[in-house]
């Protein structure tokens, strides 16, 4: 099956608005806490093992991180916080950033908030999924290492976001499903969908 992601490359990083490309074409925003396996999600989606880089260190990515599928098409790679060591002038000047970039993006078509099923929901994942609904872009919540959970485990877990997602945000349309980058469970589900917001299908 032919992967409309697998030709994406590194185009840059942004540390400030300056520094972000031209607001142009369609662009896929993945967030998530530090060590809910966001970079091992982007890398099994393109199917490239070192698209975005696997730290053992949390919170490594400090800046908007830009990949280019094709002209006019990136997944963008949000840092990922919720980890104690940044700097609390650093995490300020990201909330603005961020907050900037979800609120003035034109390119910015749907966003993917990445979380480990065994903790979801926590208050960053939330308020990454409140910038979506307050905009009126579509969100789609993966809940990785699901390989990490028996079949039963990964129902019930599945189960309780889409019931705790309905309660906060309603009917905006929040999709949820299992996902796990190392026995690639969900990862045509996914792919599937940033492809769609990319208009790639």
């Amino acid at each position: 099956m032919s992967n409309p992601l697998e030709k994406a490359r590194y185009l840059g990083s942004a540390h400030t608005p300056a520094q972000l490309p031209a607001d142009g074409g369609l662009e896929v925003a993945f967030a998530g806490r530090s060590n809910a396996g966001k970079s091992s999600a982007l890398n099994a989606l393109t199917r490239q093992n070192a698209l975005a880089r696997v730290s053992k260190t949390p919170g490594r990515t400090q800046q908007l991180v830009f990949f280019e599928v094709q002209p006019q098409r990136y997944l963008v790679d949000l840092p990922g916080y919720g980890y104690a060591k940044v700097p609390m002038e650093m995490k300020a000047h990201w909330q603005g950033f961020i907050d900037r970039y979800f609120r003035q993006r034109e390119a910015l078509r749907g966003l993917v908030v990445v979380m480990d099923i065994r903790h979801p929901l926590k208050d960053y994942d939330r308020q990454m999924l409140e910038y979506a609904v307050a905009r009126g872009l579509p969100a789609h919540a993966l809940l990785t290492k699901a390989d990490k959970l028996g079949r039963g485990q990964q129902a019930q877990a599945l189960q309780a976001v889409r019931k705790e997602l309905q309660a906060t945000f309603g009917d905006a349309g929040i999709g949820v499903q299992t996902f796990s980058s190392e026995s690639k469970q969900g990862v045509d589900e996914a792919r599937a969908v940033v492809a769609g917001w990319l208009e790639l299908l």
